[in-house]
């Protein structure tokens, strides 16, 4: 503690200098013990603000068995992250006048005509009845459409149908509440605003995501179907062993293998793309700007508010945009293996954290927040 002492009357200044000394120097100081008590196996954590990228750290490993070192360019499944760029894309065509949020999605997908929700359901009877109101784009992105998480035929991975075949089977399921009504996590519907995506446009989806999102921002390493040189730089899944002591490693269950094969493999916009710290960097950092980035303007500021503002209704717990989970001053969204993006409007902060993990032996969920709470002491308004 230091003190300015005045012989005369003055102003008294105290400090600690402890407090600033003691800040981690970088995210690896942070994270490495996590890592030396095997409860992370290894992650990329990359710290922007508007302008640049501030840090990125890989620390650990992205292969335990091969000893092989965790490397700034790893690629990761980032799973249900792809639901925020999947809402970006629907957002494009709302600014260029195509379609609107309060559309009702059967303007645009005939199947989902005379769709009926669930009144009724015991073991030995369900009745359906005409919901009070056809399904719309807003609620499908904000998952209070009432569509399931995913339909019966999705089995038995994720990214087996074309997504017509399976948009299609979402329109044969009867809507699980009244639409507007409840939050209930749904694949089904991000899956939906993306085939509106196709028909609209008479692109595929994936096609509009490169040519219109992911090409014009530089995002190179973000794809549905990683190649060989980027399936190479793809970083293991981990999750506790049976005595939750150490680290297994386990493979991605809800994909197709092999990663590259087009022919059997279908996008999945929900959570089918595989990405890199920097790749989703650049994506949030045109969030951070309001929809802008390098003089170029993705999103207008009236579809940015309605893309990173709550869409679901008043009382219901969960905080959820277009595709993005929404809190005070920040937006973002987590994936299946754990991977993370958040933009912090408030703190001028984009964080990103990726990891391939199934859980955590010991104390390693909490290395995600060690990580963040250190962005924003070292870098944060």
């Amino acid at each position: 503690m230091i003190v300015k002492h005045c012989l005369t009357p003055c102003l008294v200044l105290v400090f600690s200098v402890n407090a600033v000394a003691q800040l981690p120097k970088s995210a690896k100081d942070v994270l490495q013990p996590f890592v030396d008590k095997h409860e992370l196996a290894g992650a990329v954590a990359l710290v922007a603000n508007k302008e640049k990228f501030l840090s990125i750290d890989a620390v650990g490993l992205s292969d335990i068995a091969a000893n092989k070192a965790m490397q700034p360019d790893a690629e990761f499944w980032i799973a249900s992250q792809s639901k925020g760029m999947t809402a970006t894309a629907v957002m494009m065509l709302v600014d260029e006048g195509k379609i609107s949020l309060d559309d009702p999605v059967e303007k645009y997908l005939p199947e989902f005509r005379g769709q009926m929700v669930v009144a009724e359901k015991e073991d030995d009877h369900v009745l359906l009845k005409k919901p009070v109101h056809p399904i719309t784009i807003r609620e499908v992105l904000s998952h209070v459409s009432g569509l399931p998480f995913r339909s019966a035929i999705e089995e038995p991975t994720l990214d087996g149908l074309p997504l017509a075949a399976a948009v299609r089977s979402y329109a044969m399921t009867p809507l699980q509440t009244e639409p507007g009504t409840h939050y209930q996590y749904s694949n089904a519907g991000i899956n939906t605003a993306a085939r509106i995506i196709e028909v609209v446009t008479g692109k595929s989806y994936e096609d509009f995501m490169d040519e219109r999102l992911f090409h014009p921002l530089g995002m190179k390493d973000t794809t549905f179907w990683p190649n060989d040189e980027q399936v190479s730089r793809l970083a293991k899944s981990y999750r506790p062993n049976k005595d939750k002591t150490d680290l297994e490693e386990f493979g991605l269950g809800q994909l197709t293998s092999p990663l590259t094969n087009h022919h059997n493999r279908f996008p999945m916009p929900a959570g089918g793309l595989f990405s890199t710290a920097t790749d989703t960097a650049i994506f949030c950092q045109m969030l951070l700007n309001g929809g802008e980035l390098n003089g170029n303007r993705y999103l207008s500021e009236a579809a940015f508010s309605e893309l990173t503002k709550k869409q679901t209704p008043d009382g219901v717990k969960n905080g959820y945009s277009l595709g993005f989970a929404v809190g005070d001053e920040w937006f973002g969204h987590g994936g299946a293996h754990a991977t993370n993006m958040e933009i912090h409007l408030g703190k001028g902060l984009v964080t990103i954290w990726m990891v391939q993990h199934g859980g955590y032996p010991g104390d390693g969920a909490k290395a995600h927040g060690e990580f963040k709470n250190w962005a924003y002491q070292a870098f944060g308004k």
